[in-house]
């Protein structure tokens, strides 16, 4: 069954530009746009410069590399954050090649001379199977962007219940627990967790850094680094740090007339 041109793209890889030329003349014309390959070095080269291949045909005997190898470096290629699906054709169907091939992960083989018509159907449903594991990566992406929502809004619920129940700081407090430097007025509104991050930030630490130090995620310091910033009417960290900063203490006067 012929369709419309498929968003994914076929590498055709065979040593034989024959054989590569019949095969992407064929599958070109029923809706699959193809990457021809004469090697499975530039097969390597075409897989990582082109994201959108998703289904492999390749040769089994090849000088270079084999297609088994070809397919397994590919898939050590993907790693976790890529998906394809691979078909092998060969000259020679031997059956313990055959077996070495779908214990790699090949889907499905075929034996030449090729049937085309039953090669497009076999490519059609590997093209379905695809776009099932493709679903499945992109939930696997999104339950581990949900699960760090989590962790950080759990971080900062924690956080919270801290500030309802600990007293609000002096202002002679604050000013001795930075190591000396007087803290601009503006900075009073702050939870003891906002000031933490706020003082973190004035001595130049990262996102990171401070996750550390304070024992909760990157995510959750990006939230009370904005929360500053809002509270204190700065427009960037750089501001923040050098309010926070000895030296400064002109702008940390403008800072407190806001």
């Amino acid at each position: 069954m012929n369709k419309l041109t498929s968003v994914v793209k076929v590498l055709v890889v065979d040593d034989q530009p024959l054989i590569v030329e019949e095969l992407c003349e064929f599958l070109e014309s029923s809706g699959y746009r193809c990457v021809p390959c004469e090697s499975s070095k530039q097969a390597i080269e075409q897989f990582v410069e082109n994201p959108a291949i998703g289904l492999v045909l390749c040769d089994l005997h090849m000088p270079d590399m084999d297609g088994i190898q070809l397919v397994q470096e590919l898939q050590r290629l993907s790693g976790k954050h890529r998906v394809f699906e691979a078909i092998m054709l060969t000259g020679r169907a031997d059956k313990q090649d055959v077996i070495k091939a779908l214990r790699a992960g090949i889907a499905d083989y075929y034996q030449k001379p090729i049937n085309m018509d039953e090669l497009l159907e076999g490519l059609q449903r590997q093209e379905a199977a695809l776009q099932e594991r493709q679903k499945t990566l992109q939930l696997g992406h999104l339950n581990e962007k949900l699960q760090y929502l989590s962790e950080s809004i759990d971080d900062l619920y924690q956080d919270l219940d801290k500030v309802r129940r600990a007293p609000a700081p002096r202002s002679d407090e604050l000013s001795a627990e930075g190591d000396g430097l007087e803290i601009p007025a503006i900075f009073n509104q702050l939870s003891p967790r906002q000031l933490d991050v706020a003082r973190l930030v004035g001595k130049g630490q990262t996102n990171y850094q401070i996750a550390c130090e304070l024992g909760i995620t990157e995510n959750t310091v990006k939230l009370y680094v904005s929360q500053v910033l809002r509270l204190t009417h700065m427009h960037n960290r750089t501001q923040l740090a050098l309010a926070l900063s000895p030296g400064t203490s002109g702008l940390r006067q403008r800072v407190t007339a806001h």
